[in-house]
């Protein structure tokens, strides 16, 4: 993963998404902070980058993984950014390999282009079923027996995204690993991997993370004020 990519969405997190303050959560615990990714992955740069920084970790940890999804909303711009990544990513795999052809590079020139990224492709999970349609609770990519992974903005007690893993297995997929961009520590890696045992939990970054970059931000702000 470029050290770069994943500095500056640290950094755009730290500035746009996080504040200090006295907050309740959605889970009825008080803090002194209060992240809301969605104002980070639904900005322009911030969505890319999100894409790239889990994609990055899914080709690496999750390989065998077919698509990415996760509870609405605070999954949606993560799916969405993830899926585009993935399609960027094999666009240009492509057209390397089509330009190693036409300057008819040998073996171990084209031995560096690595394998072909692999597709993942997006849903999402609903809150509650649809009364109207299909009913289903799921949106998007729809597979019995596929290696999904399940993505999530930020992880408190971990509740929505277990919310997510029990209706993707419902709907007959096999979750094969759980991403979430910030993981406040509170609680919900341990409950999330008690309801899915030896599957893996990634989190990009941890609240502890992304408060000293806010607070170091402030701090380079304040000198030069």
């Amino acid at each position: 993963m470029p050290t770069d990519s994943r500095t500056t969405l640290l950094n755009l997190i730290a500035t746009q998404s996080f504040k200090l303050g006295d907050f309740t959560l959605a889970s009825g615990q008080k803090s002194d902070y209060y992240i809301d990714c969605r104002i980070t992955t639904l900005h322009a740069e911030g969505g890319r980058l999100s894409g790239l920084v889990l994609y990055d970790l899914i080709r690496e940890h999750i390989p065998n993984a077919e698509a990415v999804g996760g509870l609405t909303m605070g999954a949606d711009p993560l799916v969405s950014n993830t899926a585009s990544a993935s399609a960027w990513a094999l666009a240009d795999h492509t057209e390397i390999a089509e330009l190693s052809d036409v300057l008819e590079l040998d073996p171990d020139e084209r031995s560096e282009e690595g394998p072909a990224p692999t597709l993942l492709h997006g849903f999402l999970v609903r809150k509650a079923e649809k009364t109207h349609g299909t009913g289903r609770r799921t949106e998007g990519f729809l597979k019995l027996g596929a290696h999904v992974v399940i993505v999530d903005d930020v992880c408190t007690t971990g509740g929505s995204t277990i919310t997510a893993i029990e209706a993707t297995r419902e709907a007959g997929m096999n979750v094969a690993g759980v991403l979430c961009l910030v993981d406040r520590e509170q609680g919900g890696r341990a409950n999330i991997e008690a309801t899915i045992p030896g599957v893996p939990f990634l989190s990009v970054f941890t609240a502890s993370d992304v408060r000293a970059a806010h607070i170091a931000q402030q701090k380079k702000t304040q000198k030069k004020g």
